[in-house]
């Protein structure tokens, strides 16, 4: 079989997500996707909804908030930006060489990139980012996919998108505004269609033969409509946001990280993580691991000291330090 080229033929954000899912847990060969968002805040699997996203002044102006099953931040889409989606086998996912598939269609309209810091591409002349990256594995596949600024809205960008206190107290409110660019204004000629057709050339300059197909024939239907209620749902995008009696809050070199705690006598309850880390499993490896444990600096961190995991460690190291 051939590597897969395909693209969304509509811009609901819900079924788009849901084509992405079933994509993904259909399996098979290698695959580009390509598929566009009307007026849509996406956020992280962890990110808490009510604080990431002016949300009820996005649905007044006839927006759409949606959640995505990866990690990572929170993204503005409109028909001026371009999302990809590498649906990958294990053996062959590669974030690097993924990333350079983006950055040789780019090249392709003169326009040199370089990779940076958290899987991000920036202009490098200007050192703005256009393509933010975020990841999910499954037993089999991987799935990467990230955003493309082509002539993305700046105004409503900034509008709906709320960063947290702790992001703008690292960076400062002017560097949160200057890490984004549009390509357009560097390539008059590109248009959507151009950079389309120019990624999927690049796709199989990379990975050898590939034919384009209809993404509805390639999936179960009955699957993808319910991934599209899935997507849909208030409890999948919001969840329950119960009162909270503690919120704890920072910023890691990886991510931030909010922790709500509700307490009795002393001793965690129940637990929420909300985070724009790029490891999607963080929220649900944290939030249990605080549970039952006592409200003290020692108490908190002790389980996720044992931690293999970095980002966990790193917590842990930060609740040990906090004046609780």
């Amino acid at each position: 079989m051939s590597n897969r080229l395909l693209e969304s033929p509509g811009t609901d954000p819900a079924r788009n997500l849901a084509l992405e899912e079933a994509l993904l847990l259909s399996g098979g060969e290698p695959a580009l996707f390509l598929w566009q968002n009307a007026h849509t805040v996406v956020i992280g699997r962890g990110q808490n909804a009510w604080k990431e996203c002016r949300a009820q002044q996005l649905e007044e102006e006839g927006g759409t908030l949606v959640r995505r099953s990866t990690g990572g931040g929170a993204v503005y889409h409109d028909l001026g930006n371009l999302n990809f989606s590498f649906i990958m086998p294990k053996g062959l996912y590669d974030v690097p060489r993924q990333l350079n598939v983006i950055r040789r269609a780019v090249k392709t309209f003169g326009i040199e990139t370089e990779s940076s810091g958290r899987n991000d591409i920036v202009l490098k002349e200007s050192g703005a980012k256009f393509s933010g990256n975020a990841f999910r594995l499954t037993q089999a596949m991987g799935l990467h996919h990230g955003t493309i600024l082509f002539d993305v809205d700046m105004m409503k960008l900034g509008r709906y998108l709320q960063p947290s206190k702790a992001k703008l107290q690292a960076k400062g409110v002017e560097s949160v505004r200057a890490r984004v660019g549009n390509l357009r204004p560097l390539a008059p000629q590109m248009t959507i269609p151009y950079l389309k057709a120019a990624l999927f050339e690049a796709f199989s300059l990379e990975y050898g033969k590939s034919e384009y197909g209809e993404i509805d024939e390639a999936l179960d239907p009955g699957q993808v409509h319910a991934l599209t209620e899935k997507y849909r749902s208030w409890e999948w995008t919001y969840g329950r946001t119960p009162r909270f009696d503690v919120t704890l809050e920072a910023r890691f070199p990886w991510g931030g990280v909010e922790l709500m705690l509700r307490l009795q006598n002393g001793v965690v309850q129940e637990a929420r993580c909300f985070t724009d880390a790029n490891d999607p499993e963080l929220a649900d490896r944290v939030a249990p691991a605080l549970l039952l444990c006592p409200f003290t600096p020692e108490g908190l961190g002790r389980t996720l000291l044992e931690s293999e995991r970095e980002e966990d460690r790193d917590i842990a190291e930060w609740l040990g330090r906090e004046q609780i």
